[in-house]
């Protein structure tokens, strides 16, 4: 059984204490540091390997959101935070679960087995990987708009407006008018980073910036969620919680 290396960063010792305890009833887990100082924990991943760090949001002196992009993809993150709206921005970066407090051990240990199921998965093929990076590179389309090929860049594509006879494209820095169905364009975006969220728009997921009722903020523009799509959006929002 491999043992997974953890630590737990928190300002409150109280929380502190109670995840330590948790941890502790976990024999595949080896709880390496508990502590309420950010810098012990940024010391601590630069000289050993830290598989999850458990994580505070609000936090005086590095908010957990700072420290995780300034440790990137040298560990895997677990939040912990009695908001829910931190939530989304966890998309961006390498979280594998969002306890929401006061946490319950029953949610802790399904946090604890979707680790351990993370932690089991077979590294895929070697060409099954390269057929992923190349994918990955390909993450473009070429469109037609004003009698010419366009080349856009997916990661560029903020989402996709409906008119009546023409798609609005909202890139991050320009507007394209594309003379297409949005059924048809849907159908060229990859699925797990666009969703259909209403009959005249398509959103990039990680470019949510905001959640407000049954509406989306992404930079400037608010997009409504359509009652057709809402399950579909709500269950997507609620993996994340």
């Amino acid at each position: 059984m491999r043992i997974i290396r953890c630590a737990i960063l928190d300002d409150e010792p109280m929380a502190v204490a109670l995840l330590s305890k948790y941890v502790e009833k976990i024999s595949s887990f080896e709880l390496v540091k508990a502590t309420t100082n950010p810098f012990e924990i940024l010391e601590l991943i630069a000289q050993t390997t830290i598989d999850v760090l458990f994580i505070d949001i609000q936090m005086p002196e590095l908010t957990g959101l700072q420290m995780m992009e300034m440790l990137g993809n040298k560990t895997k993150f677990v939040i912990t935070s009695a908001y829910s709206e931190y939530a989304l921005k966890g998309y961006e970066h390498n979280v594998v679960d969002y306890l929401l407090k006061p946490i319950s051990f029953d949610r802790f240990y399904k946090c604890i087995q979707k680790i351990e199921s993370l932690s089991q998965e077979k590294p895929a093929p070697a060409v099954e990987v390269l057929a992923k990076t190349e994918e990955k590179q390909d993450e473009f389309l070429f469109i037609k708009t004003d009698g010419k090929l366009v080349k856009i860049n997916l990661n560029d594509l903020l989402l996709v407006e409906g008119l009546k006879d023409y798609l609005y494209l909202h890139l991050k820095n320009e507007k394209l008018i594309v003379l297409d169905t949005l059924k048809e364009f849907e159908a060229k975006l990859p699925a797990p980073s666009f969703m259909r969220v209403h009959k005249s728009y398509i959103i990039r997921l990680d470019q949510i910036e905001t959640i407000e009722r049954n509406r989306v903020f992404i930079q400037n523009k608010i997009v409504p969620i359509g009652e057709t799509y809402k399950i579909k959006f709500q269950d997507w929002v609620k993996s994340f919680l």
